[in-house]
């Protein structure tokens, strides 16, 4: 059994099936992972889960966003409050073609992710032009350099996806860090943390591993089949608050009043709503 080629334009998949480990066991291939250009060190290998194993060709530091703008947060604890939100490229559960929905992990994602042409998007050589680019947009809507906030201001970015973590390292976070923003992420918690993080939220998705089980904020969308929030608990669940979000989609209003059912009945889960998606803000 062969390996088939692999595109080297990140986010378009050559094939719908690959061999998945060893044997005639097959899978559907996912869009490649960001920054991975095909090469024999970059040992990328399809696992069973639809997912990718790879490691970073040496070298590559370059970032791929989707888009990037200043806006106030939606949902979850942090919302109302002004942020620049840079949405990564890329995910690891779906690959954002809606010929591979079906058979994702995640099919009830609702965001677009794949590419670099939404509007601040691109791609960024180094974390200097990122940060640059980041600090920009919230100068631009604050009228304020983030490293001389008003007092009582701290500027915030969200990490977001896709699956930010694909692409968000130490570096980065350190960067972006320096150039005065307090740093948050929106993941689905599949891929370890790196250090410095401000505010962790993590979303998890049924049917997928997660690893990163501590943070600020848990965040179930809701139903979820094979996904029960209640079974989420500490200690093995360590996070400050526990919310459950409705699913968006034809049974917005169905899945709106299951929440607040289940938060009646569990009331150390709160209810969280998508607020931005209310006032028509992106």
């Amino acid at each position: 059994m062969t390996r088939p080629e692999i595109d080297v334009a990140w986010g378009e998949p050559v094939g719908e099936r690959v061999p998945c480990g060893v044997g005639a066991q097959w899978t559907n291939r996912l869009s490649r992972p960001p920054r991975v250009q095909w090469a024999p060190e970059c040992h990328e290998l399809p696992r069973c889960d639809g997912s990718w194993r790879f490691d970073r060709p040496p070298g590559d530091m370059s970032y791929r966003v989707k888009e990037m703008f200043p806006t106030l947060q939606g949902e979850g604890m942090n919302a109302g409050r002004v942020a620049v939100f840079c949405r990564f490229t890329g995910c690891n559960l779906w690959s954002g073609h809606e010929a591979q929905r079906s058979s994702a992990v995640c099919r009830f994602c609702d965001t677009d992710f794949v590419g670099t042409d939404g509007p601040g998007g691109g791609v960024f050589t180094d974390s200097a032009g990122l940060v640059e680019a980041i600090a920009s947009q919230w100068s631009g809507a604050t009228g304020e350099a983030p490293a001389s906030a008003s007092a009582g201001v701290v500027p915030l970015v969200v990490f977001t996806g896709g699956e930010p973590l694909l692409q968000l390292d130490g570096g980065l976070v350190e960067a972006v860090s320096v150039a005065g923003f307090e740093v948050a992420v929106e993941t689905n918690g599949t891929i370890p943390l790196p250090a410095g993080i401000d505010w962790v939220c993590v979303s998890p998705k049924a049917g997928s591993d997660v690893v990163v089980r501590s943070g600020d904020e848990l965040k179930v969308v809701y139903p979820q089949a094979g996904l029960d929030p209640d079974s989420m608990r500490p200690p093995e669940w360590e996070f400050g608050h526990f919310l459950v979000q409705p699913m968006d989609g034809p049974e917005r209003a169905a899945n709106t009043a299951a929440a607040v059912r289940y938060c009646l009945a569990h009331p150390r889960w709160r209810l969280s709503v998508q607020t931005h998606k209310e006032l028509g803000i992106p």
